[in-house]
């Protein structure tokens, strides 16, 4: 008996090493990752966690509780990594994590006092903190902040955008058909596609198309910083990126209002206009408050498309990544990292739809929802502070007619070819 039980233990803690290893990744972003093996829960050959007091720590704060719903959708990676030492994390990064943070702070703040005193426009939070982080970036240019800056926009983004597959559920996809289905993934392959080909011919970088392709095809700001982990580095990518998130939340506001009108100037249905909005809308408020404004059901469709696109997320930036390796570039440059993240958003859509599905586990499983939902918004949002912080107002300046080009007819390309699939299927 004393054996059995001690096995139990045994496997329990490696149960543990899958979420404490996942985190522990995150904070090493220098570290390699490799996924050793994909095993049943509580299999032979767990991996040993970093440390028992990092399990029991990793047990009191509930993180057992979400291994435990991952365990109900099947098989999940084993990571080997290094050893986290607390301490020595503070020490190196918490100076520009703690300055990132206060950003997002004052950002999260403004955005309410903001929509007041405009009569309820304003500006989202996350575009705020942009904004903000530009105006500091001489501040945030001491060396005692870099570390923690460059933690937040590679390692805080990626645990933010593996928990965004919290708000999906694979039901609510399916039931859209194929038909839409084709039509969506369609239009986007072939927005990335354009973009990425018309910066090249007009002289632009590559990166800079995928990051308008992206942000047009996938979700706006989410999309542009998930793109940006497997774009090559080139001079002006920090830039790059600021622009796109500052062009992604400026265009998704403008077609809020203009698409409504148009979906009605082409005689579409109140289905196939929440289909259209879904389908082309950079943000998901943006698609909200279009799809909500014409009627309860062209929100609702509107929405579940939305969705689909941000579940495509993992394969457009692994897709991106791939393409850039396969052009020649040097490893360093356009390497297209382990994505743990990934598969952390891909099994989290799994256990979004399992647990849902689940009268027994829904209970106990939305409290986790909602904390981890936070977690992931608040990620985004100091992410987002973190690259304007690391962003000069003299670059963004220096981007010349081409950007807004590039931009725009990426805009063009998926609302032509969704809108026109959506016509042919209706038909």
């Amino acid at each position: 008996m004393r054996e059995r039980k001690a096995h139990q233990a045994a496997a329990d803690h490696g149960n543990i090493a899958v979420i404490a290893n996942f985190f522990v990744w995150a904070v090493q972003p220098g570290d390699s990752v490799e996924i050793e093996r994909f095993i049943l829960p509580r299999g032979p050959g767990f991996a040993q966690a970093p440390s028992l007091a990092a399990r029991h720590t990793l047990l009191r704060s509930g993180a057992a509780r979400v291994y435990a719903v991952f365990a109900t959708a099947g098989a999940v990676g084993v990571i080997n990594v290094p050893a986290f030492d607390p301490s020595t994390f503070l020490k190196k990064n918490g100076a520009g994590v703690a300055l990132s943070a206060a950003v997002a702070v004052a950002a999260y703040a403004t955005e309410p006092l903001l929509k007041r005193a405009t009569g309820g426009l304003g500006l989202p939070a996350m575009v705020i903190a942009l904004f903000i982080g530009i105006a500091l970036n001489r501040l945030a240019s001491d060396p005692r902040f870099q570390p923690g800056i460059t933690w937040c926009v590679k390692s805080l983004l990626r645990i933010a955008i593996g928990l965004l597959g919290l708000r999906i559920a694979f039901g609510d996809i399916l039931g859209l058909g194929l038909g839409t289905l084709v039509t969506v993934v369609a239009s986007m392959a072939i927005t990335i596609t354009v973009s990425i080909w018309l910066a090249r011919l007009m002289g632009q970088e590559a990166g800079y198309g995928a990051l308008a392709g992206a942000a047009n095809a996938v979700c706006g700001a989410s999309a542009t910083l998930a793109t940006t982990t497997v774009v090559p580095n080139y001079p002006r990518k920090d830039a790059d990126t600021a622009f796109t998130v500052v062009m992604a939340n400026a265009v998704s506001t403008i077609v809020m209002l203009l698409y409504p009108p148009l979906c009605i100037w082409l005689g579409l249905s109140s289905r196939e206009t929440g289909l259209m909005l879904g389908a082309t809308i950079h943000d998901m408020a943006q698609v909200v408050g279009a799809g909500y404004a014409v009627s309860d059901a062209a929100g609702n469709t509107a929405v579940v498309v939305k969705l689909f696109r941000v579940f495509l997320l993992l394969p457009v930036v692994l897709a991106i990544g791939w393409w850039f390796l396969r052009r020649g570039e040097s490893a360093g440059e356009a390497k297209v990292p382990v994505p743990v993240f990934a598969l952390v958003f891909l099994a989290l859509v799994a256990v979004n739809s399992v647990a849902m599905a689940t009268p027994a586990l829904t209970p106990a499983y939305l409290p986790i929802k909602a904390f981890l939902g936070a977690l992931s918004s608040w990620g985004l949002l100091i992410a987002i502070a973190a690259l304007g912080l690391g962003t000069s107002l003299t670059a963004i300046f220096s981007v010349g007619w081409r950007h807004f080009a590039v931009f725009a007819a990426a805009t063009l390309t998926i609302l032509a070819t969704a809108t026109a699939g959506i016509m042919v299927l209706a038909l």
